[in-house]
Parts: structure tokens; sequence; C-alpha cells
């Protein structure tokens, strides 16, 4: 078998310069990769990651632990961590949650078997056992899309998330400025951090336009498109129903255009509806969906960088990183009544 040290003499380059470049760990000069990578290929040489995993106890694996298999916007989000963990060499392992903490917790046990270098987990609404069983094995952590409300500074553990408390004041906004009064807002799942700042949100949005708080125009939608859709149909049988809706995520979005359309009611016509969350084919549904669209890619790409820096840097304190969405304004809002 070919050693890391006969690559090192064909190249003309230290053993350890070789190791930077089969590991990655460190920026090596392009000339002198570039030698290095002509060498491997000229011995043959494969680097033996089940030996290192033995030696140091992790692979050359990063772990995904997030609810993926129902939610687009997740599947967006595995896309860009998967392409910035494959550049820098690694291999992704994805486990589904589905925002289940016992789910979350069989999910975080089997990725921990695999000797992940780092794992990036969607908390459930109850993640803590999950987070000390990383904890115990030591386990640089990203947590992304739903920041905690503290982190534990004796975790090595890091935040990525996307602002939302304002945001969905700013789609209130956007609906009390076309003379909305009566506007309702289908929740996300209980307990789930962007559900609580979301509902936030529409309660400080509702504040500021001087509108009082009616608790009957707040439904669960748990976050999927079934339920979502009972919650539009009962809302809009009340006596005196919403003239506007506010979805908390995209599968809810679907859920309540499902529903209005069983019922035979006309966006924006008869009732406005704007989301939080776009659609690849926002732009393309009649009447065009208003909505405060995430960062995406950013958030899944930081997610992978911050991972990698934890990993290079244990040490580092616990950051937490909010990204801002963008208010896409289109026609499902209306004009105004």
């Amino acid at each position: 078998m070919v050693t890391m040290s006969e690559v090192a003499q064909v190249a003309g380059v230290s053993q350890t310069t070789v190791s930077h470049v089969v590991n990655k760990t460190r920026r090596i000069a392009p000339e002198t990769e570039k030698a290095v990578t002509a060498a491997i290929e000229a011995t043959g040489y494969v680097n033996d990651g089940i030996a290192k995993s033995l030696r140091t106890g992790k692979t050359h694996t990063i772990c995904l632990a997030i609810s993926a298999m129902s939610n687009p916007y997740f599947g967006e989000v595995v896309h860009s961590i998967e392409k910035h963990v494959t550049e820098l060499g690694y291999s992704l392992v994805l486990a589904d949650t589905h925002d289940d903490p016992q789910r979350e917790l069989r999910a975080v046990r089997d990725l921990l078997a695999q000797r992940p270098a780092g794992i990036i987990l969607a908390p459930s609404a109850d993640p803590q056992e999950a987070l000390r069983q990383i904890s115990r094995r030591k386990i640089a952590t990203v947590l992304i899309d739903r920041v905690p409300e503290r982190l534990d500074p004796s975790q090595p553990v890091d935040a990525i998330g996307v602002e939302n408390t304002e945001p969905t004041a700013e789609l209130v906004r956007h609906l009390t400025e076309r003379g909305h009064r009566r506007i309702a807002m289908i929740s996300g799942r209980p307990g789930l951090r962007t559900t609580i700042e979301r509902l936030d949100g529409y309660i400080l949005g509702l504040q500021r336009a001087g509108i009082g708080l009616d608790q009957g125009l707040i439904r669960d939608g748990h976050s999927e498109a079934e339920p979502a859709a009972q919650a539009i149909k009962a809302l809009m049988a009340l006596q005196s129903p919403p003239t506007a809706l506010i979805t908390a995520n995209n599968q809810m979005t679907i859920g309540a255009m499902k529903a209005l359309r069983e019922l035979g009611l006309r966006v924006p016509d008869d009732v406005a509806l704007v989301a939080y969350d776009d659609f690849p084919w926002a732009d393309l549904f009649d009447p065009r969906l208003t909505v405060m669209a995430q960062p995406i890619e950013e958030l899944g790409t930081l997610a992978a960088e911050m991972l990698f820096q934890r990993i290079r840097e244990p040490d580092l304190k616990p950051r937490e990183v909010r990204l801002t969405p963008r208010l896409v304004v289109r026609d499902s809002g209306g004009k105004g009544i």
C-alpha cells in the first residue's frame, strides 16, 4: 500500500503538506497542491479514512439531522449544505427527525455511531436530550433554522437561523396598509422557536397597527398542509371571517390554497393571503404570492462554514447568527379594501 510519505517524496514536499492537501486542513499554495495531487494520481495513493477514524475517533463525515423529507424548504437547505461539505472533501449523512423529539433522539444516536466530525441539527421543540448526547461525545455542532432562546456556554454549539419576529410583523403591516383589520395567523408546530417567534411577530404587527388581539384568529396549522387546510376552513366558517390570512411556512401555504379553492374563495378578491417562505413557483401561481423569502442558500452555506470553523477551533464561545429575509410583494395581498 502506498503511504503518505511516498507521496511526499514524489511531490518533493513534506508529509505534513501532503496531509493538509489530503485532509483539507490548511490552505496550500496552488502550485504545491497541484504537485501533491499529481503525485497522488501517479502513486495511486488512497486516503485510509477508516484507519484515521480509529486513531482520532472521528471520520470525514458530517451528519445532518433535519425534518427534510416533508418540507421542500429544508430540501433546499440540505442541497446547500451538501454542496459546501462535499467541496471540502467530506461526506454528508442525512437523518430525518420528523420534528419529533423521540425520533430526533434516535436519529442523533444513529448519527453519533457514524463517528462524525460534526453535526448540523434543526432542533425539535424539545431537543435537550439529543443535545446532551452530542455534548457527551464533544462533537462540533451547529443548530440550524431554530435558534434556542439561550445557548449553553458549556456546550460547543453554535446556532444560525433567520429573523422571524420583525419579518412577520412586516407581513402584518403589508396587510394593514391595504385596509385589513381582521387578519388571521396560521401558526406552525407548537414549541418550535420559529413558531414562537413568528407568532410574536404577528402580535407585534397588530399592536403597531392598533388592532386588538383576537385569539380566535390564531389557528395551529402544525407546520403541515392538511392541518392548515382544516384551520382555514374553520376560520372562514366564523360569523365574522378574516379578510386576510398569514401562513407561517410553505407547507401550510399549500394547505391554505387548497382549502380556499375547495371553498370557492378567490385570492385576493375574497380573502388576501401572504406567507412566510417563498416557493420556486410562487411567481407563477395565479395570483402571484406575496411572501417573506428566506435566504436559504446562504443559511445552508453559513451553517456548514460555522461547523467547519467549530471543528478547527473547538474552544470558540457559542455563536448565534441571524439572517434577514426579504419581503417579496406580488399580488396575493391585494390592492386594498
